[in-house]
């Protein structure tokens, strides 16, 4: 059996991705929040993925969308001027479209409080 295969593969690869965008996210977003014209979609999806109501396939959708978000390597590299967000407004887009039915209000709320505030956790 191959570990795609593996039901609990996918619930280990997950949980370390959680793990990985609960460490790097906000000290990323704090720093790149100003330049980006998506950040409260980022934010957004961001309280629906650790929301414990959200079903894991809308989580794990999510949590993959801001692991990209998060890591420092991507197909266009974040720090050339305009372009370098745009494959991971794509990939947020992409995810958030999948799983806009899931999105609550008092999620956008959330967002929206922590832009109000600075961008603190």
């Amino acid at each position: 059996m191959s570990i795609e295969a593996d039901p609990s593969w996918d619930v280990v690869r997950v949980t370390r991705e959680r793990a990985y965008v609960r460490r790097g996210f906000w000290a990323k977003a704090r720093r790149v929040a100003a330049s980006l014209p998506f950040v409260e979609d980022l934010l957004t999806a961001y309280y629906c993925a650790f929301d414990r109501n959200t079903p894991r396939h809308v989580q794990a959708a999510l949590i993959g969308a801001l692991a990209y978000f998060v890591l420092p390597f991507d197909a266009i590299p974040d720090m050339l001027p305009v372009l370098g967000y745009t494959d991971d407004a794509a990939v947020l887009a992409a995810a958030i479209k999948l799983v806009a039915g899931h999105i609550r209000p008092e999620h956008r709320t959330a967002a929206k409080a922590a832009l109000a505030r600075g961008l603190a956790e």
